[in-house]
């Protein structure tokens, strides 16, 4: 069953302040039986926030092959018009923020049951999809 990862998850694994996380999102990265889901919104997160908010940033040119390498090895989402119009409707039922929102639309849109991140509520379903923070301890 596939699952979408959130940015966090991307980012974690090249942040070296906190080395749990990033131990937790490397193993995730490395399972090799997981059938990972992202969206051309979490490559494009990832990308800005590796080369500009890490400290130490990561070199654009690191940060571009990861980009590279995530998009052959996942499944990504593309967020298009109709993706973006379905997560107005998302973040207006759950009373999200637009860029939450179009997450869990674009892991609807992939028929993922889960999303595994940090940033929303664990244990809620929300858009029929189930939050995981794969980082609580």
């Amino acid at each position: 069953m596939a699952a979408f990862l959130d940015t966090n998850v991307l980012v974690y694994a090249f942040d070296r302040r906190d080395e749990r996380k990033r131990a937790t999102a490397r193993a995730l990265l490395a399972d090799a039986s997981a059938k990972w889901t992202i969206s051309s919104q979490v490559l494009s997160e990832f990308f800005w926030v590796v080369t500009c908010k890490l400290s130490p940033t990561v070199p654009e040119s690191v940060a571009e092959g990861a980009v590279d390498l995530l998009a052959a090895q996942m499944n990504v989402v593309a967020v298009d018009a109709p993706l973006v119009t379905g997560a107005v409707e998302v973040a207006r039922s759950h009373k999200l923020a637009l860029w939450d929102a179009q997450l869990l639309a674009a892991a609807g849109r992939a028929n993922c049951v889960t999303i595994l991140t940090e940033d929303l509520g664990r244990g809620e379903v929300l858009a029929g999809v189930t939050v995981v923070d794969p980082f609580r301890g």
